[in-house]
C-alpha cells in the first residue's frame, strides 16, 4: 500500500534543522585541514624547485609567493597546520581515554579553534618582526 503522506513529511535530521555539535565540527575541520595543507605544500615545493631551476623560474614563483594570493595560501596553511597539530594532540588524549566526556570534548574543541587562530597570529607576528 502506498504512503500518500510520504512527500509531506520532513526529512530529518538535515543541516537546515540540525546543528552540528562543536566536537563534530572540529572533527570535520581536522579532515579538511589535512587536505588543505596540500595547497601550501605545493606552493612551497614549487618555490623551492624554482629556486634550484633558474633565476627566471624563481622570480616567477617568488612573485606568486610574495603576492596577496601567496600570503593568503600560506597563512591559511599555517592555520591549517596549527589546527591539525592541536587536533592530533587531542586525539592522543582520546586514545588514552582522556577527555571523552561531552563537556570536555566541547571545551577541547574550542581550545583547538581558538588556539589555532592565536598560534597562527603569533606565527605571523614572529615572521614579520624577525
Amino acid at each position: 500500500m502506498a504512503d500518500v503522506n510520504r512527500g509531506n513529511r520532513p526529512l530529518s535530521p538535515h543541516l537546515q534543522v540540525y546543528r552540528l555539535p562543536i566536537p563534530a565540527v572540529a572533527s570535520i575541520m581536522t579532515r579538511i585541514t589535512g587536505h588543505a595543507l596540500v595547497a601550501g605544500i605545493v606552493l612551497l615545493v614549487w618555490w623551492l624547485v624554482a629556486a634550484v631551476s633558474s633565476p627566471q623560474a624563481f622570480a616567477a614563483a617568488d612573485w606568486i609567493v610574495r603576492s596577496w594570493l601567496g600570503f593568503i595560501i600560506l597563512t591559511g596553511s599555517a592555520w591549517a597546520l596549527w589546527f591539525h597539530t592541536l587536533s592530533g594532540i587531542r586525539h592522543l588524549f582520546y586514545d588514552a581515554g582522556m577527555g571523552l566526556e561531552i563537556e570536555n570534548a566541547k571545551r577541547n574543541s574550542w581550545i583547538i579553534i581558538i588556539g589555532s587562530v592565536a598560534l597562527t597570529l603569533l606565527s605571523l607576528i614572529i615572521f614579520f618582526i624577525g
